[in-house]
């Protein structure tokens, strides 16, 4: 297991990545002086946004996998994003996906879908964590 969003496992079966890709940004207002350069206010942070791009090799995993991404996406919902390592990156909701069918078979079916998924955190991981035991201290007492 490579990375999980939500119940979606990447893996060999499923999709595999070859690249991750992630930009983070943070905001800061600017605010014009006479006479003087702008002064900038941080004023929170920006967007975290990762890429992951990756293919499917239809004899080792399946097309549907695509399928399956693109069903979360339509819920509008976010996933939770956790590595193979452990390490918990929070809530993640689905942006796009592009998808390329290359090298077809004479059927039509391609033998390589190459695909590139652009997620965006909703939620950090230390909220997440805290929601999580807060409900759980919540259910004990």
């Amino acid at each position: 297991m490579m990375m999980i969003l939500g119940m979606f496992v990447f893996s060999i079966p499923t999709a595999t990545y070859q690249s991750l890709q992630r930009s983070t940004s943070w905001r800061h207002a600017s605010n014009s002086r006479y006479g003087a350069a702008p002064a900038y206010q941080y004023t929170g942070p920006g967007e975290d946004t990762i890429s992951l791009d990756g293919s499917i090799v239809p004899e080792f995993g399946s097309q549907l996998s695509l399928t399956a991404l693109r069903l979360m996406g339509n819920t509008g919902k976010s996933f939770p994003l956790i590595a193979g390592n452990g390490k918990v990156y929070g809530l993640w909701k689905i942006d796009s996906i592009d998808e390329t069918q290359t090298y077809f078979y004479k059927n039509g079916q391609p033998r390589m879908v190459e695909f590139s998924l652009k997620i965006s955190k909703t939620q950090s991981a230390g909220s997440l964590i805290t929601g999580v035991l807060g409900a759980v201290a919540g259910s004990i007492f």
